[in-house]
């Protein structure tokens, strides 16, 4: 049920960057890419663009995804059953579930996902 092709930002680009990103990809979040196996993924969202940085009246262009990306990811491995990953999102007040196996970015679940897949 998850969406496979996920859409990816360094956490050195600026968040016009991401913004241009999103809308070209047609998506609603970015999954930032891990730097290292040490350094865990983060993800930016329009909500995180829309309250951390044009709420401020922050320049786009002056910052970076590192900075307002929400990290740690709460995280899904690939054998959750559909309610479990239900339970995290309802718990969790999130609607995105990035999906990691091996250390690896697989995919990603949305609570549309999840909706569709019952």
């Amino acid at each position: 049920m998850m969406t496979e092709a996920v859409v990816t930002i360094g956490e050195e680009e600026t968040v016009a960057t991401a913004i241009a990103t999103m809308k070209e990809r047609e998506t609603r979040c970015l999954v930032v890419q891990a730097t290292s196996e040490h350094d865990p993924y983060g993800i930016v969202t329009q909500r995180d663009i829309c309250y951390k940085v044009i709420a401020k009246d922050l320049d786009p262009d002056e910052v970076q995804v590192r900075d307002i990306m929400s990290q740690p990811l709460v995280l899904v491995s690939p054998n959750f059953r559909v309610n479990h990953v239900a339970k995290m999102m309802a718990n969790t007040g999130l609607s995105r579930l990035p999906v990691i196996f091996g250390g690896e970015l697989q995919g990603i679940v949305t609570v549309t996902d999840v909706i569709n897949a019952v």
